[in-house]
């Protein structure tokens, strides 16, 4: 699927992920730790290492199974990152997860908490990335002024697997193909989703970009999963302009509110995968069309490497800001796992 650039495709290349420390990654939390319960809350810099690993590790040291270990997100394998992790331990025990750390795995606190971390309670990711080998550094400096404005909150291309396998596989569970495993299927349904997501948005900016509002919309509460149908008036239209909502494409399920006539339109060459997911259980959601990068900032190191750095929501794809900058190349290909 070959996803609409908002600005236009970028002229400059780079290389991304070069070596571990080209993407950092910081967790951003909204918890205020209670200091006491039974729960450790450890905040650790992994590096070159996936969160899977980290959380095992967590789990042999403290006796206890993996599934009782949890954590906010996913983060990459191949980077530097900061993230939290919880797991029980009885408030009369004592661990040293020092212990933990090595070349890979570095405990930065530990801190007792009255509940554990769920997937989802962060509120999003700094992140610093360095592309190296870039082509024309002045053609991606061109272009940091409008990504500071917004680009399409495409899902990037890890929640589709190496080279597209979830999408593959996710047509061959549309055909009648039964998938056993029960974590599978679940990234297959996440991963067809998404892509019916990336298509819709797609259009979208084909049409009119992402500024153009229709004259009904179905809008998208800050915050919040919450969705409303109305047509455009004074009211929406600085709610708009205040951020107290936004425009959004679908997320595919049943349900007869949550999708406009033209998103139907769209998606009818797309009507074995919808009818698959609703019959699937899956109920009809929203998600943002536009991605807005925070507290942007740019840093040239030499004549062909950049130093980015800017802060996204929970959820959302650094690649999807990168690909509006410039045409990079992943160096470090395989890495499946997500900054959510």
């Amino acid at each position: 699927m070959e996803l609409a650039y908002l600005y236009g495709q970028p002229s400059a290349t780079a290389e991304f992920k070069t070596q571990v420390e080209d993407f950092m990654v910081d967790e951003l939390m909204d918890i205020e730790f209670s200091g006491e319960g039974e729960h450790v809350c450890l905040q650790i810099v992994k590096r070159g290492e996936n969160t899977l690993t980290i959380a095992k590790a967590i789990a042999k040291l403290a006796g206890v199974q993996l599934r009782d270990v949890s954590y906010a997100g996913l983060k990459d394998r191949h980077g530097v990152c900061t993230q939290w992790f919880s797991v029980p331990v009885a408030i009369k025990k004592h661990i040293d997860f020092s212990a933990l750390n090595n070349d890979h795995c570095f405990v930065l606190q530990q801190l007792r908490h009255n509940r554990k971390l769920r997937t989802g309670c962060h509120r999003g990711n700094r992140f610093k990335i360095t592309l190296r080998k870039v082509s024309d550094i002045r053609a991606v400096l061109s272009r940091v002024n409008a990504v500071r404005q917004g680009v399409p909150n495409y899902f990037g291309e890890q929640r589709f697997g190496f080279n597209g396998h979830n999408l593959t596989m996710a047509e061959r569970m549309f055909d009648g193909e039964p998938i056993r495993d029960k974590k599978l299927r679940g990234l297959v349904i996440s991963a067809a989703r998404s892509a019916l997501f990336n298509f819709v948005v797609s259009e979208r900016v084909k049409a009119h970009g992402l500024a153009v509002s229709w004259p009904r919309e179905i809008f998208l509460l800050e915050g919040s999963n919450a969705f409303f149908e109305e047509d455009l008036n004074d009211s929406n239209v600085a709610r708009l302009l205040a951020g107290d909502i936004h425009l959004s494409a679908p997320l595919y399920g049943k349900g007869d509110k949550g999708i406009v006539a033209q998103e139907q339109q769209w998606l009818s060459c797309y009507q074995k995968w919808c009818e698959g997911l609703c019959q699937l259980g899956l109920k009809m959601e929203r998600r943002a069309l536009r991605l807005l990068p925070r507290d942007f900032a740019v840093k040239t190191l030499d004549e062909h490497s950049l130093e980015l750095s800017f802060s996204l929501p929970k959820g959302t794809f650094a690649t999807a800001v990168l690909r509006e900058l410039v045409q990079y190349q992943d160096v470090s290909k395989g890495s499946t796992e997500e900054n959510e």
